[in-house]
């Protein structure tokens, strides 16, 4: 199988990445795997789109580490591919990172669905994800596991919707990961709204959510595959982010910290729930952040954190992945066009 991986910057990758686990557990199954930044694809005049594309082969490799140096090496160097050429290209680069790239956001879900339009399965479905640009794709999701919401750039919106919530609520952008630019509202921090808003509406629109009690023990990253929650070997893909002292945000980048966690009958409905809609847009493997009985967030862009999924369960869950993945690009041989790439992408 040749896969590509689509990620932000070849300069900007780390180790600890998901996507580089997911590149090591390719390589070292037999795959020929590569690493494409946004800014690597040429799509040429005679219609064929091209890639400079990076990866190391020709042995297994015992870390990330060893990994990502092999990928590096100069004499190794990186190669121009079609990227017709591939069986698989998985879209990765994390949209949000790229706030000061604008032309670099949409690129990877750009030329994903020149790929697919030339025979190359893409995970996730490119079409769902331009859809999913940004948070409003969230509200596409039932109710009945969502937080009370707004979304606006007034002031005046979001102080009126705080203050219904007796001074407790959430405030984020509609584009954004990682924390930035999170406020947590206690009661009585309401006199501050205006600087908040005005903060985050520098970059676009505000998210205002109403506060649930149970983010005080954090929030839990669940990997869901297939419309099904990650299971490999009878281990569970997911942890409890748990927010560090005198921090309200449990992001990873804010010093948040990783904690085994067991499923939940809160988290199975859950799963229950958006399951016919992941299935429906093709998505095939996200994050889901989970407080208490509610979802906060669908990551389908570049939901990271599986090496903590996998040091605290002991398994390696990215050989998982590349295993399903395999199943359906001989599905796609067998059913030869067949089969929609969207439904391919959740079989």
């Amino acid at each position: 199988m040749k896969i590509g991986f689509v990620i932000n910057d070849i300069k900007t990758e780390k180790d600890t990445y998901t996507t580089v686990r997911l590149a090591l557990a390719a390589t070292n199954a037999g795959h020929e795997a590569w690493l494409i930044g946004v800014g690597d694809f040429t799509y040429d005049a005679d219609g064929t789109l091209c890639a400079r594309a990076y990866g190391a082969g020709g042995k297994e490799y015992r870390s990330t580490t060893s990994y990502m140096a092999a990928v590096l090496d100069k004499k190794g160097g990186s190669r121009r591919i079609k990227v017709c050429d591939l069986d698989v290209l998985m879209l990765r680069n994390d949209v949000a990172e790229d706030f000061n790239r604008p032309w670099a956001q949409a690129a990877g879900f750009i030329f994903g669905q020149v790929a697919q339009q030339q025979g190359v399965l893409v995970l996730n479905d490119p079409t769902s994800l331009a859809d999913a640009f940004n948070k409003a794709y969230f509200q596409h999701y039932p109710e009945a596991v969502r937080p009370v919401t707004l979304i606006t750039r007034s002031v005046e919106e979001v102080s009126e919707f705080v203050k219904a919530r007796k001074g407790r609520a959430v405030l984020k952008p509609l584009q954004g990961s990682g924390g930035a630019n999170v406020f947590v509202l206690k009661s009585g921090e309401d006199s501050n709204v205006k600087q908040m808003v005005e903060a985050i509406s520098r970059d676009g629109y505000v998210v205002a959510q109403e506060y649930l009690p149970a983010a005080k023990a954090g929030d839990v990253r669940l990997f869901v595959m297939n419309g099904q929650p990650l299971i490999v070997n009878g281990k569970l893909a997911a942890f409890r982010r748990k927010p560090a002292k005198g921090e309200s945000r449990s992001n990873m980048k804010v010093g948040g910290k990783a904690a085994r966690v067991e499923m939940t009958d809160s988290m199975r409905h859950i799963v229950e729930i958006v399951r016919p809609k992941l299935v429906q847009d093709g998505m095939f493997l996200v994050g889901l952040d989970i407080v208490g009985d509610k979802l906060m967030e669908v990551n389908v862009f570049s939901p990271g954190g599986l090496g903590s999924a996998q040091h605290l369960e002991g398994e390696n869950f990215s050989v998982g992945i590349i295993e399903a993945i395999e199943r359906k690009v001989e599905y796609k041989r067998h059913y030869a066009g067949q089969i929609s790439n969207k439904r391919l992408a959740t079989l």
